[in-house]
């Protein structure tokens, strides 16, 4: 039986996973512990946690396995930056000091942090073959093409590979500096978002816009092919020698400066928004085409960080390229850890893959983080003399909980495990009444203290997400990784006056039946939840569905702007008290805000965590 520790860190978002035989025994970003936003340190909490939740020590395991090979990585750091010298001398000094430091000295810093011996197998695994592995071997596909998609490995930026049984066979790559992911990241940064945090506000952002700058970018910036392969203009970035994304030819292509961290947003950034999310949906889908035609697979996975860009791949599918497709829910570089691990366990050892006979994946839901049990939160909350109330029976409680929701009450939801990637997805989720006009406003402003363009997601019970979606009969969308339209009959036709409107003035009018939840396009980032992986949740829908007639709500993650998802009832207690929250359930425990103690926080919690 091999016990594999699949590690990522030092670049985004650093995360262990462990597998035992095959099976994803845990996994979880190192940032819900030390609650750094994107934590890259190396994640020594999400390596103790992986651990205690088998049961073993570091002494058990059979390998160790990092995620990306840092010397041909910085190989390419080396050959970029001769290649453009004397320009980058700037960021060629302050990165060389952490190199050498640090990243040069992965193995060595292995050994030390988990205390193994020297003889203990420590590998290493191609960033694009990580990715590959963490698309493919958790999902239901016997065969299937793989497509991954990021900002850059060691050189690959894209990858087209074919997985057979326990084989991925890679086809095709694009190389760095040409990169989708990179791309899409420049104008993050140009619209003034954080670069690796605020992609998916970008995202958000577009349907506010229109395509006005399409060509362009086509014309300027990026050269597309008929495959979907494609080369950047670098003569507009700044990312292979700079410290910014982007430069003043870039600048002046677009009519001005980047916008500050929290400049106003103007018609000019919800138009830049729209056209590259425009020109990034047009690439997936070819290159979704591409796969295809090499592949002759009726299924597709995906991974990587633009694979989080969940109207690209709504795209995909609405296209019908391929009849099924799977992505992987921690597609970033903490999902890499997983996918080290499972290619040492089939590729490295040969291990047979046999499939569920259900036809379920192997992701098990993606609640693969700690969970905490009625007894250690009552310790918690009678240590800290917290008003509460005990519901024994979970009918009671879902029933309780869906009273509240019908209330206009906003719910912090703590229970099982904790998910594993960056959708809260029902463990970790702050919820609301998806009908209410006032919640998408009021949860962006009140709870979540971020910006009120942004969208909010719902969780809908499975077999009803048809009612309210153009959603394929049978299909499902558990991780919360695709855009779909509402269905015209719940729709809100617009009047003539509003359909002459522009931006951000579209915010405050009503799409649906279910405004919260209906972005400004008639779209909806959509969690079907099934009675399989959370049977909990999936009761609460019920029961508020039974109240309702409506088998969904608002599911939001239990965070703050700039504040990683909460772990454990520490932390969901201090979010709820920071916030305007109406009740907190922790497992089978009700906290009312009304009967909590002042509240008095030790830090300037909205100076201390980083705005992304």
């Amino acid at each position: 039986m091999s016990k594999i520790l699949g590690i990522s860190a030092y670049y985004h978002d650093s995360a262990a996973a462990l597998l035992i035989d095959g099976e994803i025994i845990a996994a979880a970003q190192e940032e819900r512990f030390t609650r750094k936003k994107h934590d890259h340190a190396f994640p020594n909490n999400a390596i103790n946690y992986c651990l205690s939740e088998a049961k073993i020590s570091s002494n058990d395991l059979d390998y160790v396995v990092f995620y990306d090979r840092p010397l041909v990585k910085f190989e390419r750091l080396l050959e970029t930056y001769l290649r453009f010298a004397p320009r980058g001398i700037k960021s060629f000094l302050q990165a060389m000091p952490l190199w050498i430091k640090q990243k040069l000295w992965i193995p060595q810093t292995i050994q030390k942090e988990l205390g193994l011996s020297e003889e203990k197998n420590i590998l290493f695994c191609d960033h694009h073959e990580s990715h590959a592995a963490s698309a493919f071997f958790p999902s239901p596909f016997e065969d299937a093409g793989i497509l991954t998609l990021d900002g850059v490995g060691e050189w690959t930026t894209t990858s087209i590979s074919k997985g057979s049984k326990n084989k991925i066979d890679f086809l095709f790559e694009i190389k760095f500096p040409h990169s989708l992911g990179l791309l899409y990241s420049a104008f993050t940064y140009y619209t003034g978002f954080k670069v690796n945090s605020g992609e998916y506000k970008l995202m958000g952002l577009a349907p506010y816009g229109e395509p006005k700058y399409v060509k362009t970018i086509k014309d300027h910036l990026i050269d597309i092919k008929d495959d979907g392969s494609f080369r950047l203009n670098m003569e507009y970035f700044d990312y292979c020698t700079g410290l910014k994304m982007t430069n003043s030819k870039f600048n002046r292509l677009f009519g001005g400066s980047a916008r500050g961290r929290e400049g106003q947003l103007t018609q000019r950034e919800m138009d830049i928004a729209k056209s590259i999310q425009v020109v990034t949906e047009e690439i997936m889908i070819k290159l979704a085409i591409t796969t295809k035609k090499l592949t002759a697979s009726d299924n597709l996975c995906l991974a990587g960080g633009v694979a989080l860009n969940c109207v690209g791949n709504g795209k995909i599918i609405k296209e019908g390229i391929f009849k099924n497709v799977w992505i992987q829910p921690a597609s970033g570089d903490a999902g890499g850890a997983l996918g080290a691990a499972l290619a040492i366990h089939y590729h490295h050892l040969g291990e047979e893959r046999v499939l569920q006979s259900n036809g379920r994946d192997f992701q098990k839901g993606s609640y693969l983080g700690p969970a905490f049990d009625n007894q250690t939160i009552k310790k918690f909350l009678q240590k800290n003399n917290l008003p509460h109330a005990y519901v024994e029976e979970e009918d009671h409680l879902c029933e309780e909980v869906a009273n509240l929701l019908t209330k206009d009450k906003v719910i912090g939801w703590f229970h099982g495990r904790m998910e594993f990637g960056p959708r809260a997805l029902g463990s970790r989720s702050i919820l609301g009444d998806a009908r209410s006009q006032a919640m998408q406003k009021n949860l962006n402003l009140k709870i979540k203290f971020r910006e009120s363009f942004r969208p909010f997601a719902p969780s809908v019970a499975a077999d009803k997400a048809k009612n309210y979606f153009q959603f394929p009969e049978g299909a499902e969308s558990p991780y919360m990784l695709v855009t779909t339209p509402v269905r015209e009959d719940i729709r809100i036709p617009m009047t003539e006056e509003q359909k002459n409107l522009f931006g951000i003035d579209k915010l405050n009018i009503p799409r649906s039946t279910l405004p919260a939840i209906t972005h400004v396009d008639y779209s909806a980032r959509l969690q079907t939840v099934n009675k399989i992986d959370n049977p909990r949740y999936y009761k609460l829908l019920d029961k508020f569905y039974q109240k309702t007639g409506f088998a969904i709500f608002v599911n939001t993650s239990f965070n703050v702007r700039g504040e990683p998802i909460i772990c454990n009832p520490e932390d969901a207690y201090k979010c709820f008290m920071r916030t305007n929250m109406d009740y907190l359930v922790l497992e089978n425990f009700i906290l009312d805000k009304k009967k909590q103690p002042d509240f008095h926080d030790n830090i300037n919690w909205k100076e201390t965590f980083e705005l992304d």
